[in-house]
């Protein structure tokens, strides 16, 4: 279906714009996501993408961020917020509560893991998870070890 909706939609704006060749590099991926800790981690990694980048100084600032809505209760059509982010606390602590998960920087290992997953289409989870999510989809949830398993005598 994406990859439908991908070409339909890169056709007209190629049209419109008088243009040829891809607008996105690679193919769409996505990841299966464990708990809540895991989903308000990935959308912390998203919005503090720009940030990494050095595009802006703060997630606020980048005009294409949920942060503004997630973190300050702004107003955004696009955005509806995931049940994890509205269980945080009452509706004016739930945004304060949001920024405060920004004070800190997003630990290097929950970076690795969340590129990783996301590039291999691993689940991003605990090992309990991705074993079941491996038994129920017939798919390795994690990498294997590096070299040729060893021979048993």
């Amino acid at each position: 279906m994406m990859q439908k909706v991908g070409r339909k939609y890169v056709a007209k704006f190629n049209f419109m714009h008088a243009r040829t060749g891809t607008l996105w590099e690679g193919r769409y991926k996505a990841t299966l996501v464990d708990t809540d800790e895991y989903l308000l981690a990935c959308q912390r990694y998203v919005e503090l993408n720009p940030v990494r980048a050095c595009i802006v100084a703060t997630p606020a600032e980048y005009r294409w961020s949920s942060h503004r809505a997630n973190a300050y209760g702004c107003q955004d059509r696009l955005v509806t917020p995931h049940c994890a982010f509205a269980a945080m606390a009452g509706a004016v602590d739930r945004y304060e509560a949001y920024r405060r998960l920004f004070d800190l920087p997003l630990p290097s290992d929950i970076i690795e893991r969340i590129r990783e997953a996301t590039q291999f289409e691993w689940a991003l989870g605990d090992q309990r998870f991705r074993a079941r999510v491996a038994s129920l989809t017939a798919r390795r949830p994690e990498k294997m070890p590096m070299g040729r398993p060893r021979l048993r005598r």
